[in-house]
């Protein structure tokens, strides 16, 4: 097919993943005839496109690939240079026909330039460090990669083209994946190529890079042209243009299929095998690659014996890398051995990790002598000289079957790639025994006969005149509460607009255009179908199909994976949402969530019959199962089966060490008719869900499917529409602890009432989510602060730990300590639970597992100094919302794990629990003793390996370096639990005060840099944010907890924030910086941070998270006289709704805009540009800024605060608070000269007047519904 992988050492050179069906990754030549348009690939992928003829043949030294399209040969050859580090792919156009063509030739090629696990772990993270440029003297692409670290290798690319013909126009070339497929598209209908439009020459910081060159040529009748496309990689950019000097002319390919040819030569003698031999071992490396069933075991063995990874530990065998399986009885069979060493040997010298294991099944009475004969074969095969600089990963591992236990034996048969058994001969014997590939069986189905049919009205166009903030794709329904994106024309969101809808154990995200995935357990551990990470393509891994039995169409209620005409209509909801769609006379309305507690996806498809015929139609439900954090690594293991009675398809991993025994399944109400457990059959050979093969015409699923076969789940129901008759199909995709809790869990949910089921799920969230709600001058104001923030924080941080641009499924120690302050109003009980639960993560010593896995407990100790002290912070900000002072009482054991070593900075195990446990207050306490432990020869808090800012991790990594932000909330939180420490321990609370006014005093002493407060002091003792730097001048965090410790001195601190207000805050891009410049060249090293490019996340751009606590610090400067004003107007400048309120801002913005961004880049081409959504901090923060720092609205125990700071120019606001069976309904009026800042005046609750004095109202909160006024005052 032309796919496949490049590799550099042990970096990827272009992404890979293992897909035996799909097989569409690789490096691709597009053809395009420039007069007619029509395009097809050099090889069969990607374009899919059938040829008139098509040959692939591999040799030793090159693979080349020849296909006829009429009157057009194209020829390509692959070679890997012998003499330096590349390769290259030769396009010969021969025109054999009566008039000249004038051919485009595309190459496009997805750049990692990493480790291949680090770019399948987190592809969009590791996508952001590539940066990449163009030579032209050269005609030549270059990219690299930013190093995060100073001991990383570099790594460098170069791609260029050498052309042998008539050259019919200029050159161009893209590096931005994005431009080049279109949003939506895959490599099968890339818009660069089949928009018909020129490459748009974009190189810099792209976000997801590729190599992509067009060189048309033209072809006079009878004639060739050649364009030979170059792939180079050196360690540095000096060494990579000596490359390009070498290779960038026509004799470069000669040379190189020489040398090649030679260089075979020479491995093939080196192992001593022959030509015959060698194209053996290349087919058995096909399914080491590609896992095939008729390599493997029967499929009864690998059901019989599969079982955890975990298992092979004893035998000293890793498991993570492929394994091909030898099993010997005979010494007279020991030649096969000595074949397979030596194909191991290929494969290693051709950079294949493999894993050969050899099973000794000799009778326990002989079984010494074929021992001793399999170790001295294997002494001999690895103490032969080795050729080339490095070979591969993977050992040979000899067992003896007398000393397994049966379980290990039938795991390692199950799990085997390749098992072999030694007496069935040679390598080429039993590769001959190996049946053919068989196309998957497609089961035909009596076609019903077609009633004569009038053309079907159209589709009524959906209203949007009464959406809230519509910007041409989306706006505001339901006061709010809904987000409805209305997609026509073709157009598409320009990046994943999702919903994230979890309950606290299980959820899923999905797409406008219908695309997301689901997890159970744990949002990354345990995806049941693929999280793509990619928001160019957005491919599905779930989906419904329609189609009507009389004509054969096909389509769906989602916008992906099957586009159509028409208008397709996303409604994201709190806890739903809701996709419609009508074609071909059927109205599809999608409706999908999660119940509140029930490890379960519901998914309605209601059907509605427009037309007045009657209709036969086909549902199916597909699903690609995971089961693990990859599809690609899971897929080979995964045991796919049907349940006879209740025909439910169910699904388990045993490979997973932590989830091998769930079940997941899927299921279609009860009604399905057909199914499979097979994608091959599904899909097709290189099919797609944009075309499935088991959906042309008028096939039916086979039923098919067995183990060591792709996994997927397709079940199908066929139903008859009257005229005008509404039907529904429910399916269900979810995972229980084992086959019999899924089987009764479908069984109860099968009769289920879905409305009752969804109303549920409403009165959930508004029960949260109306705990406060308000009206507002500021209309996008109140939409955040009604639903939308709070819903993000519970939904995505707490429970779903999980987004589009990031799956964690770890608790950050600080991160939902900090999510569950903005949760402590309306549900103290949340926030209390984690409180307990972060607690249970600390060490004996002090310090904390920075994150953790709750399933398993793993997770890294790092010296990060921020995290300890966040833990007094949220408690004692808990306590006073709360008033519960019984939880310091609260008994939590402590963690015991080995503490880092002297320059360690982290360690990723798991820790046990320890016999000592101590209460909620002691940890507290020893968190903060240990912190002011770690303090600095300034009298400043030891930065570590960072503060809140991870990406600061090398400026104080020796242990010298200082945090000014640290010492803010060290000193705050020290405000905060010296009250609370007064009656338990008098003299830790004394001790407390002391040392922070000591930090206080050095904060004032050390840190003011005249117009601002520096940041922090590198090891060296050097400052950093300091208007004497060159980069990161000024810090945002530093000035806005200067204002929120409540301990900078107040003319300092209005100064300071002045400063971040005039250097920060950009009005034209609607940005708050997190600090400026960003770093790039700085000769100090702060950290992992000056890795990304200069203006993305925390590398001075908007980092949403900061700009929160600037708004909180604006408005709690009460000694500027328009705190207020400037307050709300930072809080509408990063109103995510402000920045995608007309089509050329949503162009810009790009993500969703009903939540918050936890990034927005700063620096061009990319300024304005949202980054990754959802998963963020910010959400909690904003949502406070807003209701507790702008509105003025707190709770202490059961007293309600009321101490607003709002905008000079409004006139009042409106609140209802509603907790604890407390329902206030609050109006407030200002009055008095306009432009002055308001405080409250007068109040009269429920008709009688209350006394206010000069601070905050205070109100206290009695059960049933009451009416507060307040009168606030503007001026003195």
């Amino acid at each position: 097919a032309g796919t496949g992988y490049s590799r550099w050492r042990d970096l990827a050179v272009t992404r890979w993943r293992e897909d035996a069906t799909s097989e569409d990754w690789g490096s691709h030549v597009y053809l395009r005839d420039a007069h007619s348009g029509r395009t097809w690939s050099a090889a069969a992928e990607p374009s899919g496109r059938a040829a008139d003829s098509y040959e692939v043949a591999f040799a030793e030294d090159h693979a080349a690939f020849t296909r006829h399209d009429g009157s057009m040969t194209t020829t390509t050859e692959v070679i890997v240079s012998a003499e330096a580090d590349g390769e290259v792919r030769q396009v010969t156009l021969v025109n054999t026909g009566p008039r000249a063509r004038e051919i485009d030739l595309t190459s496009y090629a997805e750049l990692v330039l990493a480790p291949p696990a680090a770019d399948n772990a987190h592809p969009a993270f590791s996508k952001m460090f590539v940066q990449t440029e163009y030579l032209p003297e050269f005609g030549a692409l270059l990219a690299t990669r930013r190093a995060r670290s100073p001991g990383e290798a570099g790594v460098w690319a170069a791609h260029f083209a050498v052309v042998e013909g008539t050259v019919a126009a200029p050159a161009q070339y893209e590096t931005d994946r994005g431009l080049f497929l279109g949003r939506g598209r895959t490599a099968r209908n890339a818009l660069a190529v089949h928009g018909g439009g020129a490459l748009s020459n974009t190189v810099g910081t792209v976000l997801d890079p590729v190599f992509a060159l067009r060189q048309r040529v033209r072809i006079a009748p009878g004639q060739m042209a050649r364009v030979a496309f170059w792939t180079l990689v050196a360690p540095t950019r000096e060494a990579l243009l000596d490359l390009l000097d070498q290779h960038h002319d026509r004799s470069a390919f000669e040379r190189a299929r020489t040398l090649a040819w030679t260089q075979a030569q020479v491995q093939l003698r080196h192992i001593g095998i022959d030509a015959d031999a060698a194209a053996d071992f290349q087919r058995l490396a096909a399914p080491i690659l590609y896992a095939d069933a008729r390599f493997r075991a029967p499929a009864d063995a690998i059901a019989r014996g599969a079982g955890p990874q975990s298992g092979l530990w004893q035998h000293g065998i890793s498991g993570d890398l492929p394994i091909v399986l030898l099993r010997i009885d005979d010494i007279e069979d020991i030649a096969q051995l000595h074949q397979l060493l030596q194909a191991h040997e290929y494969w290693r010298m051709k950079r294949l990790g493999v894993d050969l294991v050899v099973i000794n099944e000799r009778a326990s009475s002989y079984v010494q002598d074929l021992q001793i004969a399999i170790e001295t074969a294997v002494r001999s095969s690895q103490s032969r000289p080795r050729l080339g600089e490095s070979l591969a990963h993977g050992v040979v591992h000899t067992l003896r079957a007398d000393l397994m236990d049966a379980t290990s034996r039938a795991l390692l048969q199950s799990i085997a790639r390749v098992a072999l058994v030694a007496r069935r001969g040679p390598i080429a014997q039993q590769l001959a025994m190996m049946p053919a590939q068989e196309a998957p069986e497609v089961v035909a189905r009596p076609v019903m006969a077609p009633a004569p049919q009038p053309p079907y009205e159209p589709a009524p166009a959906p209203d949007t005149a009464g959406l809230e903030f519509f910007n041409g794709l989306g706006g505001f329904d339901k006061d709010g509460t809904e987000y409805v994106t209305v997609l026509r024309d073709g157009a598409t969101t320009p990046a994943p607009w999702i919903n994230v809808i979890a309950n606290p154990g299980f959820g899923f995200h999905v797409s406008a255009d219908g695309s997301g995935y689901t997890w159970a357990g744990n949002s990354r551990e345990n995806q049941l179908t693929p999280w793509s990470n990619d928001p160019v393509s957005d491919p599905a891994g779930e989906a419904f199909f329609v189609r009507d039995d009389a004509s054969g169409q096909l389509w769906g209620p989602t916008a992906q994976p099957l586009r159509g005409n028409g208008t397709y209509t996303a409604r994201h909801g709190h806890g739903y949402s809701r996709f419609l769609h009508e074609a071909h006379g059927i109205a599809l309305e999608l409706l999908q969530f999660v119940p509140i507690a029930d490890p379960v996806k519901v998914s309605r498809l209601t059907l509605h019959n427009r037309t007045a015929q009657v209709r036969q139609i086909t549902v199916t439900l597909y699903a690609e199962w995971v089961l693990g954090t990859s599809r690609g690594a899971s897929a080979p293991f995964i045991l796919a089966e049907r349940d006879a009675d209740s025909g439910v398809l169910l699904a388990r991993n045993p490979w997973s060490t932590a989830f091998a025994g769930r079940v997941a399944f899927a299921d279609l109400g009860g009604q399905q008719t057909a199914w499979t457990t097979d994608r091959t059959e599904f899909l097709g050979r290189h099919g797609s869900l944009a075309d499935p093969a088991a959906l042309r015409g008028h096939a039916t699923l086979s039923g098919g499917g067995a183990a060591g076969r792709d996994p997927c789940a397709a079940l199908q129901c066929t139903l008859t529409l009257q005229p005008g008759e509404n039907r529904e199909v429910t399916g269900f995709i979810g995972q229980c602890a084992s086959a019999a809790e899924s089987l009764a869990l479908v069984a109860r949910y099968r009769p289920i009432d879905v409305d009752a089921l969804l109303q549920e799920v409403s009165r959930h969230w508004r029960s949260l989510l109306g705990a406060v709600q308000v009206r507002t001058p500021d209309r996008a104001m109140d939409i955040l602060l009604n639903g939308w923030l709070l819903y993000q924080t519970q939904a995505c941080r707490v429970w779903a730990r999980s987004a589009f641009y990031q799956a964690s499924g770890a608790y950050g120690f600080r991160d939902q300590l900090q999510d569950g302050m903005a949760l402590a109003f309306a549900r103290p009980e949340e926030t209390r639970a984690h409180l307990l639960r972060a607690a249970g993560r600390q060490f004996a010593e002090g310090d904390v597992q920075h994150w953790w896995l709750p399933h398993s407990g793993q997770g890294v100790r790092t010296r990060i100094s921020d995290d300890r002290v966040w833990l007094a912070f949220a408690t004692a900000s808990y306590v006073q919302v709360s008033g519960d002072t019984a939880v310091l009482d609260e008994a939590i054991p402590f963690l015991d794990g080995p503490p880092l070593q002297s320059g360690e900075h982290d360690a990723f195990f798991q820790p046990m629990a320890a016999e000592a446990s101590a209460t909620l207050f002691e940890h507290c306490a020893l968190a903060l003793d240990q912190a002011m432990e770690l303090t600095g020869d300034l009298g400043l808090p030891l930065m570590g390996t960072g503060d809140w800012n991870d990406g600061m991790n090398r400026v104080g990594q020796e242990g010298r370096g200082q945090s000014v932000w640290l010492g803010w909330l060290l000193v705050r939180t020290v405000a905060l639990m010296a009250p609370l420490a007064d009656a338990r321990d008098p003299d830790c609370a004394a001790r407390w005060r002391m040392h922070a006014e000591s930090v206080r005093a050095a904060l004032e002493r050390e840190a003011w840099d005249g117009a601002w407060y520096r940041r922090a002091t590198f090891d060296d003792g050097t400052w950093l944010g300091t208007h004497e730097g060159q980069e990161c001048r000024i810090d945002s965090i530093a000035q806005s907890w200067a204002v929120l410790s409540g301990a900078a001195d107040p003319a300092r601190a209005l100064i300071a924030m002045a400063s971040l207000g005039d250097k920060l805050v950009l009005p034209q891009e609607g940005l708050a910086l997190l600090f400026t410049p960003p770093f790039n060249t700085t000769p100090h090293d702060p950290g992992y941070i000056k890795g990304y490019p200069p203006g993305l996340r925390e590398n001075g751009g908007q980092y949403s998270h900061a700009a929160m606590w600037a708004i909180m610090a604006r408005a709690q400067l009460r000694n500027d006289p328009q705190a207020g004003s400037r307050a709300h107007a930072l809080f509408a400048l990063v109103n995510p709704i402000h920045h995608a309120r007309t089509p050329a801002e949503v162009a810009r913005y790009r993500v969703e805009p009903y939540v918050v961004a936890a990034d927005v880049y700063s620096v061009a081409p990319h300024t304005g540009r949202g980054g990754w959504t959802w998963y963020t901090g910010a959400a909690g923060w904003m949502y406070r800024a807003g209701v507790e720092s702008i509105l003025g609205l707190r709770r202490e125990g059961q007293e309600l605060v009321i101490d607003p700071c709002i905008p000079a120019e409004w006139p009042g606001f409106e609140a209802r608070i509603d907790v604890a069976g407390a329902v206030y309904r609050i109006e407030f009026t200002a009055s008095g000269p306009p432009g002055a800042e308001a405080r409250v005046a007068s109040a009269e609750l429920d008709g009688l007047a209350l006394v206010c004095g000069t601070g905050p109202l205070r109100v206290t909160l009695a059960e049933g519904e009451h009416r507060l006024r307040i009168g606030l005052l503007r001026g003195d």
